[in-house]
């Protein structure tokens, strides 16, 4: 009896969790449409960015290339909880945080240092098939620079 409890708790558990993260519109893999996008000559880009389930926590993967194109690589895993959470491999923070502002909204803050490097909101639009990320932040000269990066989702 105590075998098919824990079985079945855990069979529970884990489609409670599935079920949570199938109905956040962020998951999947979204992949940058450079056309529709407004990103600065020289700033670094994020070609695919996936958003996977990692337990109870979302893992954030993310590929491009820097301003000088060089390939770049970095991770994030935590909660949209406005908590700080260690990335990996990003040159520009130590830390990420995501809060979830609605449904199909985030805002997000990098920290190098614990100090802001960039901010800004990521958008899935309605029929969740694109999203737009408008982050602030400032270059290597210290201006305020604006990108605008608009996704599409495979």
């Amino acid at each position: 009896m105590k075998v098919r409890l824990i079985v079945f708790t855990l069979v529970f558990l884990f489609t409670i969790v599935g079920v949570c993260f199938a109905d956040n519109p962020h998951m999947g893999t979204w992949t940058l449409n450079e056309a529709k996008s407004k990103i600065g000559k020289g700033a670094p880009k994020n070609h695919t960015v996936v958003y996977e389930a990692a337990g109870d926590q979302i893992k954030v993967t993310v590929d491009g290339v820097d301003g000088a194109g060089a390939t770049t690589h970095n991770e994030w895993t935590g909660k949209f909880d406005n908590k700080d959470y260690a990335v990996t491999n990003d040159a520009t923070a130590d830390t990420r945080a995501y809060r979830k502002v609605n449904t199909r909204t985030l805002w997000l803050t990098n920290k190098k240092g614990g100090k802001v490097t960039t901010s800004g909101s990521i958008v899935v639009s309605k029929d969740g098939r694109h999203r737009t990320v408008t982050t602030k932040g400032r270059n290597a000269k210290g201006k305020l620079v604006t990108t605008v990066a608009f996704y599409d989702k495979k």
